[in-house]
């Protein structure tokens, strides 16, 4: 990519107005740029056919739109597709689920991750850099589904709280009349518990929340999630409560299950001594084994029996239903570990 062009993508109407601003063009051509950002999807500033020639020329001289197409995709026999980015030198996956009527992205917002988590194929791989605002949005803009997709889920690659500042850029894009104009409702975003982006998350968006918390109990979870450490998952919970869930706004607890760890009558009663209170879901998710990892997946009866447990106790639970694990698309599997490697 050029990397002596800033990007244009990602920028607010406001900061669309000081770039025509700054290069003396009329004020309007703010809103007509965020057209064919957002609304139109263009690759290049050629294409932007309502401004003169002479102002097109004058942007490329130092802006670019900054969409990049992905360099492979790879489809699962369930339809699932998985697109793998490469973002300076380094690589990212997002992965395209259909379901009938709904077409949900999966994005991620870092080249690997830092959180460590023992079940996840992206922890093992390691922090290697933030996505900017442009990079993420990206993976949005650029695919062949980018404009039938209903959904967007922020539980790609990386921690979103972890690169707070350029999620809630690309959210404000997501949501605001100048930009896709989506409804928060389509969008949700998946954390581990990292209470100061949570915390501005919950005050600066609208959008859903999905909180990975896979045991109930904190010792135990600390085991599997060294986040738990700086930022307990009974605080994380307290924080939530701060907020109000009962309209349409939705909360939702991932719980990857394992077999003889997570699965006993006890991790059910402290999720419904520690989920008290709170309007939310929980998400049984199936574990999809990985490369050196000691877990292995609870089996389908005791999913079941778990599932009926909760229920029974008040709170709604489901069991996620599996997309992509031939194309190590499933949740926990994304990694390009293997690349960085070559």
């Amino acid at each position: 990519m050029d990397t002596q062009r800033k990007p244009l993508l990602a920028m607010s109407l406001d900061e669309l107005k000081q770039v025509v601003q700054e290069m003396s063009m009329p004020s309007f051509t703010a809103k007509q740029i965020a057209d064919w950002l957002y609304k139109k999807r263009v690759s290049s500033i050629d294409a932007m056919s309502n401004l003169s020639l002479a102002n097109r020329t004058k942007l490329n001289e130092s802006y670019m739109v900054g969409a990049y197409a992905p360099i492979q995709v790879s489809t699962s026999k369930d339809g699932t597709k998985k697109y793998l980015f490469e973002v300076g030198g380094r690589f990212v996956e997002s992965v395209m689920i259909p379901d009938g009527e709904r077409a949900t992205l999966c994005v991620s917002t870092q080249v690997g991750c830092k959180m460590g988590c023992k079940f996840c194929a992206t922890g093992q791989q390691g922090f290697h850099g933030q996505l900017f605002a442009a990079d993420i949005l990206n993976q949005i803009q650029s695919i062949p589904e980018s404009q039938s997709l209903t959904n967007i889920v922020f539980m790609g690659m990386g921690e979103p709280f972890d690169n707070t500042d350029n999620v809630l850029r690309v959210l404000d894009i997501l949501t605001s009349e100048t930009g896709y104009a989506w409804s928060p409702k389509r969008i949700t975003v998946s954390t581990v518990g990292l209470i100061p982006g949570l915390r501005r998350f919950l005050s600066e968006s609208q959008c859903h929340l999905a909180v990975s918390l896979h045991d109930p109990i904190a010792e135990e979870r600390g085991e599997m999630m060294p986040a738990q450490k700086a930022f307990p998952i009974e605080q994380v919970i307290a924080e939530i409560k701060k907020y109000d869930f009962s309209g349409q706004r939705r909360v939702s607890f991932e719980y990857t299950m394992f077999e003889g760890r997570n699965d006993q009558k006890r991790h059910v009663d402290a999720l419904v001594k520690l989920l008290s209170g709170l309007e939310c879901r929980v998400n049984l998710i199936r574990f999809h084994a990985v490369p050196g990892t000691p877990f292995q997946g609870a089996s389908e009866s005791k999913m079941v029996w778990f599932r009926d447990q909760l229920s029974a106790k008040g709170i709604t639970t489901t069991i996620r239903k599996s997309r992509g694990e031939d194309i190590l698309a499933a949740c926990g599997l994304l990694s390009t570990k293997q690349l960085m490697e070559n």
